[in-house]
């Protein structure tokens, strides 16, 4: 409704002026001098925060696909946790439709009991 609203004055405004000069001027848009906004500026709240983390090289609600590791003692699979403990599932084969649950402590790798993969836990701080 404001839309049409705003459409009309700006017609009545432009018929007035063409009739007092003889040539008309286009109507300018608002975003026609400044070309079209960017993502990183038109973006807002949850959407802003995850933009700058981008950019700053973190991610910050672990949005992208984590980084692999082995599994080994030496390169164990990274668990992402906010308090000293949290419960993990491994699928030990890939068409398995077990899954063996178990619980990794923040300071030492855990050992999966079935396939034997590591597991370690480390500390991650959310954005808010």
């Amino acid at each position: 409704m404001a839309g049409r609203a705003l459409l009309l004055r700006a017609c009545a405004a432009a018929t007035l002026q063409s009739s007092r000069t003889a040539v008309a001027r286009p109507l300018q848009r608002a975003m026609a001098s400044g070309g079209i906004p960017t993502d990183e500026e038109q973006a807002t709240g949850l959407e802003r925060r995850i933009l700058q983390g981008f950019k700053q090289g973190q991610d910050p609600y672990s949005i992208l696909k984590p980084e692999y590791h082995p599994g080994t003692k030496e390169s164990p699979q990274l668990v992402p946790c906010t308090i000293d403990k949290r419960l993990v599932g491994c699928i030990c084969e890939e068409d398995n439709t077990a899954i063996v649950w178990f619980w990794v402590h923040e300071g030492t790798t855990q050992r999966c009991p079935s396939c034997g993969t590591h597991y370690k836990l480390v500390h991650h701080d959310l954005p808010h």
